[in-house]
Formats: C-alpha cells, structure tokens, sequence
C-alpha cells in the first residue's frame, strides 16, 4: 500500500527533500517485477545513512539481482515520526513509498553498541512487533541485522531479529534472495524458511539457539551448526557508484573502497580483527571507478576508503593518476585517519591543493612502550617526520586521536601525550608567526569482542583520573584543542557490547524511556537516565557497577579459576580468529611484545588464513606519475548564458542551497565548461537569481551561468536539460552581455500566485473587499530584523504594486487564488508571501491561510 508522502511532508516539517528517494541513482524497480523485495537501512537520519558506503554497495547489489528489488527506509527526524504516529501513518521505503510492511524482507546495519534504540524506534514506526517470538506465525517480514557490531556479539539484540548476516554481505545477501525466493514458491512457513537459512554460511538465526547459565550460547536443535562462520568478500568498487543525495549529506563526496581487511594487529582494534584477511583492489579498477563515479555523479570530491590507507601500497600512485586526470575540474581528494608513518610528500601532493581537507592521524598513545603495548607499530621518529611532512606541506591544523585506559598504562604514558604534543608543536616552527595547531581527540578504551583485550577492563573512577591529570597538563597549552569521550558512554558501550541476551529487555526499556542516539546529542543527561532506569528495572545494576568499577569479567570460570579459559557469549561466532591465538597476544601485550604485519611480513598464525576466508591478497605499487600540479581555476569569462527555469513536484521541497549544489554536480555532469572564481576556495560562476520559499513551486525563475568556451545555446540547453531532473524543467535560454548586470543585481520585482483560505467561510464579495481596502492604504508596517539583529519597522505597502483575486474557489468558499506583484530586490528589499498574509490579516482582522505558494515569474529592471 503507498504511503501518501505528499500530505505527510509539509512545511512544518525540516528538510523534506530527504524522504522523497528521487536521488540521482536512485532505482525505482517495477513492484510486480519482483519476487523477492527487500528494504535495506541504515537505522540512522537520512543525512548519515545516505552516507554510509556499504548501505549503498548492498542496496546496489541487490537490485543489480533478478527477480529482486531493494528499496531503503531511513530512522525519521522527530518531527516527521511525530506525524506518522500522529496520523497512524507506517514507516515508509522511499523509493516506492510503501509500507515496509509490504516486504519481504527489512534489514538493518548495526555498527555501533547503543544503536539497536534506533531500530527498536523503526520496528514500532512500522507496527512490527520487536521480537521474533511476537512476530511468529505472522506476515511481517523478516527482520535481520548485519554490520560490525552485529558480527562481533549479535546475543544482546538476539531477541529482535529473525537472523543476523554475519561478516560481508555482498556474496551473503544475494543467497539469502535465492533462498526466500524458492522459500515462497514452496509456501514454506516463517520457521520454515529461517531454518532454510540457518543453513547458509554466514546466517545467524538466534531462535534455533539458546542461552547456558555460562552465558555461552549452544544450539536446541541438531540441524543448524555450533559456529556460525563470518563471511568473506572481496571489495567491488564499480557498486560504489550510485546515490547522489540532493540534500547535504555527511559525507557529501564518490566514496570508493580500495582495501579491505587490516593486519596491522592492533590490539584494541575490533574491525582490524574482524574484517581479515586484507584485500587490495587492483589499482586500474580504482582508478576506472572514480574517474566513471566523478563524471556520472558530478561530486567535486571523492574519499579513498580503508582501515588503514597507507597500507594500500598503491595509494600513491592510484591517487595521482587521478589528480592529475582530473586537474582542470576543482576535484579534492580525502582520505580517512591515516598511517602517519606513510605520510610524505607524494601523499600530500594528492589531498593537498586549493580546497585542502583535513588531514587526521592515530598516534594513539603517548609513548613508545604503550604503542608496543597494543602492536601499534609506530616510532617516535616515524610520528615527529609524517607531522612534520604535513606541516611543511601547508598544513596548519592536525587532528590526533589518542586513547586512555589501555592495559598496562602509567600515569606516565597518559603525561606522554601531552608530552608528545608538546614536542611535535616545537619540532614544527616556522619563520614568522606561522605555527602548528593541534585537534586533540582523547577517547576512552573500550574492550572489544574478538581483540587481545577482550578480557580487559577499566574503571571510571580511573578514567575521570586520568582525564583531570591530562587537563591540567593541557591547560595552559597554546594552540592545542583538546575533546574528551563522556566516559559513562564508553562504560554504557562496554556494558552492552560484551553483554548476553538478558540484556535485551534493558535495550527495550530503554529506548521506551526514550534512548534513541538523537537523545545523545539533544540531552546526553536524559539519554543515562533511560539507560540507567532501564538497567535498575532489569535487577542488572549491580553488573553495571562492576563495569564502572572495572571488575566485571564476563569471562569468568569459578571451576578453573582461569579467567581466559571461561566461556564468551560470542564464542559461537566463527570470525576466523582462533582464540588461543588472541589469548597468546594479549599475553605478548603484557610483555610489550610486538607482533609484525602479516601481509608485509612472516604470517603471525592468527587462524584466519585458509579455505573458508581466504589469504592476504597485496598489490605490488604501480609506478608513481609525475605530479602535473594542483588545480588551477580558470576565471576566464567568454559567454553568459541566462536560464529560465522552474521548481515543480518533489523539487518544491528541496532547499535553495540543495539547489545550488544540485546545479553545481549537473554542470559537471554535463561536462559544461564553467568558470570559477579565484581565492583560497575557487567556486563554479553559478548565480541563482533569488531564492524561492521551501514548498513553493516555481515556472519563472533565473539562473546565470558563466562560461569558459562559447557554446551553442541550444547545444548547452540540451546537455542541461539531460541532466537535470524531470521536475526541473527549462523554458528558455538566451545569451547576455558580459558587461550587463547579473540577474541577482536587475532583479526588481516577483510575481506570485497564492492560494489563501480564512478560518470561517467568506464570499468573494468580502474577499473583493479585503483586497481592495489593502491596494488603497499606504501604510501597513512590519517589524523586521536586520542581518545585525536590530529590529525596524518598514511600510510594506510601498513594496506591493500590484494585487487581484485570480480565481475563486467553486468547492471551497474560504480560499481563493491571488495574484500579486511586489518588490524584490538584491538588497533584500522583498514583498514575500507571508508579508501579503499579514497584510490582509491587518485588514480583515482575522487570520489567514497560505495553502500554497507559486512564483510566475521574476521581473528583471531594463
């Protein structure tokens, strides 16, 4: 059933655009087409789930299957879940805009411990029970999980799903597709099919198991296996090309994945653990999907994704080439937390640039016996040249992240980082008043599943120690900002991260007290308070204190006394890691031992490597091209061409600086040669004439477009037009002197089409009347605030020249269609559609409707 989206997203509601699923690559598969349907979220707004680079692969991967198709659903903003709980509307795929009920089959993507309140909050947005055994024997579709958090301990959030997709899904999700497609053919029933399922490598289905008084989880039944395997894929870069969102997204950029899987061996390191082997994409697929995804999406950047870039031998030459093809078009490259040891000057040539990004390393602890501590691999002097590099490089600013409460850790080693701050600002001074700044970010260590230490913990009371002791030395450092993790979320993602399945009514009272991840942002005090009534309420307190006393052991064996030989509540999960081997490294991690790269270095025997995940695959380096410079815009001018153009449809809800941008990635697209602006921040010579109200619908609006190249008119009006969306439409295009004004600067007047209803029924007479008594007055005023904030009245009556009633409604006695014309000036002298509003409300004394508002045209000055 289609969810009427139209009355759901009105003006109340923010950013509306990013419910419409009209993205460029957006796939809108024929409903009766398929025999398998699938809604792929990221249970988070649409802003960071549009963003995630593995929702976009699977969502790609699945519609690229026959028979099949894939919609998505995002976690609504709160006022958008307001109103579908307030008009008992469902949760809705925003492609097809149906129920997700409709399915087959709902997934999510867990990656972060406190999370599942978010799924928790869609389940109930969608009428779906919260638990497979609620949901049993019904029609709801089946609801599985995967992502990192998933694969590591899926018991916490056992009780919700259906199965769990553990490790990659791009091999795991197609399988499961066949197997409920054969499973509805047989009309096999909901047990049925799960049991189908459980026998696939890599499906987790909690219901055929069950929990032991050790906390440790068997089967209850002979036909599903003891350990459930992590799957393995290799990375596919041309299914990374796809979404282009028209709203701001977080990770506004092409993201392209160039390594899976990290060896490096740090100890703390969860997805270095679970995502072995290590996988290189071969360079030449790399460089072809980036140039094809800048080209097809038009983003002016693009990200090189990997646990750890500098391990991808070829990044410096994949990362050139592309520069270099790409130099004339404004394009920058960004690159996640980098190996600082790998940092040089080749490196620095690719990301650097007029719109240099941020550059982020991981020292990850002060001093070098903490570093071998957890196999982090890195000397001093490795840090001081990569630092130092950047520096020397242009860059100003640096972000570190570090981390405190690691096993074995001195008051000394937490002074080590300041220490080292302190010394990496002195080794990088320059002449005059330049100077290095640093952005410090200090987490708290967190025990993972599948890690060295697991078995570790800390205590608060030893964490807010240590924060104090790194304040005061941070105190009365210049130039260094220094942000700490709130240590009661990393004890509350300790306590849910290694818990068992009785943690599950405590992630149920929770979010019903009201703990969605929205609330860690709003109020972070409400947010503890959910959880910790939701843990009190569970008789669990007392398991809690012990994990901010950093007592609690969930590896405990009273009969052996040997902590490390206890069961673990993920034990069940075959991630490939034998255990004895994480026990033998947390044991060389006391000793201060370090472990080398394997795929670099002799194999350190950690189990993964075989049939079932496959062996370190490693790219030898191509040849480094020679480096052809950073862009340079070309502010030339040849041609300006003016556009007349509307906003009709769903592009009604997307903002003016969403449209902006939108115009920005089609001139790309189109391989339209524009000019840029010079400066630091060079910007393509776009210039929208005025910005339509949000809501509003348009078939007179302007934009000028100023050129390198001349080009035939209808030649550009026929690569724009291809480009740019239905709703989009472009009435004409004429050619203008490039010493005339812009459109911004001739601008002087709008034409509007309102529709308007009163609050009690009204005869066209009295509507005759109002309108007339508002043309003949001269003064009506309105308080307006300054861009300085100052308040000033200003006579509106001297913006309006011109007001009728266009046409009455024959159904509707209270609403009619005016017409008016009113000032409109670059200076910001405007007669908007609300000022109207309030002008017929001053003579009518009575309150008044905009039902909608349409712009006709803007009136240019000669």
């Amino acid at each position: 059933m289609a969810v009427a989206v139209e009355q759901l997203l009105t003006a109340e509601i923010l950013k509306p655009a990013r419910y419409l699923g009209n993205e460029l690559g957006a796939i809108h598969k024929a409903w009766d087409s398929a025999e398998v349907r699938w809604v792929l979220t990221y249970p988070e707004v649409y802003e960071v789930g549009a963003s995630n680079l593995g929702h976009i692969i699977l969502y790609n991967i699945l519609n690229a299957q026959p028979r099949q198709l894939c919609d998505r659903a995002y976690l609504p903003a709160p006022d958008l879940a307001a109103k579908l709980r307030e008009t008992q509307t469902p949760l809705f795929a925003v492609e097809s805009r149906r129920s997700v009920t409709d399915f087959d089959i709902l997934g999510f993507s867990l990656s972060y411990e406190l999370g599942a309140t978010n799924i928790l909050e869609m389940l109930d947005l969608a009428g779906i029970p919260l638990t497979w055994k609620e949901r049993a024997g019904s029609s709801c579709p089946l609801i599985f999980a995967g992502g990192q958090t998933a694969t590591s301990n899926p018991e916490p959030y056992a009780d919700f799903f259906d199965f769990v997709a553990l490790g990659d899904g791009e091999e795991l999700l197609p399988e499961i597709g066949l197997v409920l497609e054969e499973g509805k053919a047989a009309g096999l029933s909901r047990e049925q099919l799960l049991l189908d399922l459980a026998q696939v490598p890599g499906v987790y289905v909690p219901q055929f198991y069950d929990l032991a008084d050790d906390g440790s989880v068997h089967p209850n039944r002979a036909d599903v296996p003891a350990r459930i395997v992590r799957r393995v894929a290799t990375p596919m870069p041309a299914y990374s090309m796809g979404l282009v969102p028209i709203v701001e997204t977080v990770h506004d950029r092409l993201a392209i994945e160039i390594r899976r899987g990290c060896t490096r061996g740090c100890r703390f390191c969860q997805p270095g653990m679970l995502t072995r082997p290590a996988r290189d994409v071969e360079p030449e697929a790399v460089v072809d999907a980036i140039e094809k995804g800048m080209r097809a999406t038009g983003y002016n950047e693009f990200s090189l994704l990997s646990l750890s870039c500098s391990d991808y031998l070829a990044l410096p030459a994949v990362g050139m080439e592309i520069k270099n093809r790409l130099k004339d078009e404004n394009i920058t490259l960004s690159l996640p937390s980098q190996r600082v040891d790998r940092f040089d000057e080749n490196i620095s040539n690719i990301i650097g640039g007029n719109r240099q990004s941020g550059l982020t390393f991981a020292p990850e602890a002060g001093t070098q016996r903490m570093r071998d501590i957890i196999n982090k691999g890195l000397t001093n002097e490795e840090l001081l040249r990569g630092v130092k590099t950047a520096f020397e490089q242009g860059w100003e600013k640096i972000k570190l992240y570090f981390m405190i409460g690691l096993p074995g850790e001195t008051d000394v080693d937490v002074v080590g980082i300041a220490e080292t701050v302190r010394w990496l600002k002195q080794e990088c001074r320059a002449q005059g008043k330049r100077f290095l700044n640093f952005n410090l970010t200090i987490s708290n260590f967190t025990p993972k599943p599948h890690t060295p230490f697991q078995w570790h913990s800390v205590s608060n009371a030893e964490l807010e120690r240590k924060q104090k002791l790194l304040r005061n030395e941070f105190r009365n450092m210049r130039g260094v900002k220094v942000n700490f993790t709130d240590i009661r979320l990393s004890a509350m993602e300790n306590f849910i991260g290694r818990g068992d399945r009785r943690l599950a009514p405590v992630l149920r009272r929770a979010w019903e007290l009201g703990a969605g991840m929205d609330s860690w942002f709003d109020s972070i005090e409400r947010a503890f308070a959910a959880w910790g009534n939701a843990i009190a309420e569970a008789n669990l307190s007392w398991k809690y204190r012990q994990v901010e006393q950093g007592e609690w052991n969930v590896f405990e064996d009273t009969e052996t006394h040997n902590p490390l030989d206890g069961r673990l509540p993920w034990d069940h999960i075959d991630t490939g890691i034998d255990k004895n081997w994480l026990k033998a490294d947390l044991q060389k991690a006391l000793e201060a031992a370090t472990v080398p790269d394997c795929s670099f270095d002799g194999c350190s025997h950690c189990g993964v490597c075989g049939t079932d995940f496959g062996h370190n695959i490693v790219i030898a380096p191509p040849e480094i091209p020679q480096f052809a410079g950073h862009f340079t815009p070309n502010q030339a001018r040849v041609q300006r061409l003016r556009v007349w153009f509307g906003k009709q449809g769903d592009m009604r809800l997307v903002s003016h600086l969403d449209l902006a941008r939108l115009f920005d990635r089609v001139i790309r697209r189109a391989s339209i040669p524009v000019a840029f602006t010079g400066g630091f921040h060079p910007s393509p010579k776009i210039m929208i004439a005025n910005a339509l109200p949000l809501g509003a619908t348009s078939n007179g609006d302007i934009v000028d477009f100023e050129l390198t190249q001349w080009m035939d008119i209808e030649v550009f009006k026929q690569k724009l037009v291809a480009k740019l969306p239905s709703d989009i439409p472009v009435y004409q295009v004429e050619e203008v002197d490039l010493k005339a004004p812009s459109a911004t600067q001739s601008l002087e007047k709008a034409e509007y089409l309102l529709t308007v209803e009163t609050e009690t029924l009204a005869t066209v007479e009295q509507w005759e009347s109002w309108v007339e008594t508002v043309k003949a007055r001269e003064e009506i005023s309105w308080e307006q605030t300054t861009k300085s904030g100052k308040k000033k009245l200003v006579n509106l009556c001297d913006r309006l020249f011109d007001l009728e009633i266009k046409e009455a409604n024959k159904h509707r006695n209270n609403s009619v269609e005016l017409r008016y014309v009113g000032s409109c000036l670059n200076d910001g002298t405007m007669l908007r559609p609300e000022h109207l509003i309030f002008m017929l409300e001053q003579v009518a004394q009575q309150e008044f409707r905009l039902l909608h508002t349409h712009r006709c045209k803007l009136i240019l000055g000669m």
